[in-house]
């Protein structure tokens, strides 16, 4: 288990030290107003507009970083400050939200995949590491039935990470639209352009670091299974 809490404790500071540079870049993205003078909530209901969706509504929710389209309710989720905010930063969350939705409204086959896979991930991301550590005990303790409940743990955790690696080419696509309608439609300047991508280079990291770490865990885990046998 050693060998366990070590990756974990890699994965963690990796994932921390990318978290934190995210903020970083979001707080001084923050202090580049836009020239235009418009919000979050004004740029997301114009790209929704020009992408002729008027099905789908923006809203504000509380928190920061929280901003998310939920496909089921069709609502554009901003986050206080980028529902209010007239910034770089606002811009770039605020576009990047509405490019899940045009992916919706255009039915992107990565994001049928995931939003078809989210239930059976929901139910395997609860109970994965409850039954990778009973099969683990159940092994120290030399029972028969260890192997098979740990190797139903790492197919659980396996579905997880499968999740993972598709929600890569689903943030990434959402950002490459969200920042060709802000260039092409002029709604920033050059300089705030580059502080969109940049904020939202960082922000596609996170979800990098997320899928490598969960393939890394996961192949831990098959490595202790294929060992043991």
């Amino acid at each position: 288990m050693t060998g366990y809490y070590l990756l974990a404790g890699i994965i963690f500071l990796v994932s921390w030290l990318v978290s934190n540079q995210l903020k970083t870049k979001f707080k001084k993205y923050s202090k580049i107003h836009l020239r235009n003078g418009m919000s979050g909530k004004e740029i997301a209901e114009k790209m929704l507009a020009d992408n002729g969706i008027y099905d789908v509504k923006v809203i504000s929710v509380s928190g920061q970083l929280t901003d998310h389209y939920d496909p089921t309710k069709k609502t554009v989720n901003l986050s206080e400050p980028v529902y209010m905010q007239r910034n770089a930063a606002a811009a770039a969350v605020a576009a990047h939200e509405c490019g899940h939705a045009v992916q919706h409204a255009t039915a992107y086959r990565w994001l049928k995949m995931r939003s078809a896979i989210v239930p059976a991930v929901s139910v395997a991301s609860r109970l994965s590491n409850f039954v990778i550590m009973a099969g683990l005990i159940l092994y120290a303790t030399g029972s028969l039935i260890g192997g098979w409940v740990f190797a139903v743990g790492i197919g659980l955790f396996a579905m997880t990470t499968l999740f993972a690696f598709i929600t890569l080419p689903v943030e990434l696509d959402a950002s490459k639209r969200a920042l060709v309608w802000l260039k092409t439609n002029n709604i920033v300047t050059p300089e705030e352009y580059e502080g969109s991508k940049d904020a939202l280079k960082w922000a596609a990291r996170t979800y990098v670091v997320a899928a490598i770490g969960s393939l890394a865990t996961l192949l831990y885990f098959i490595s202790i299974f294929l060992d043991r046998r």
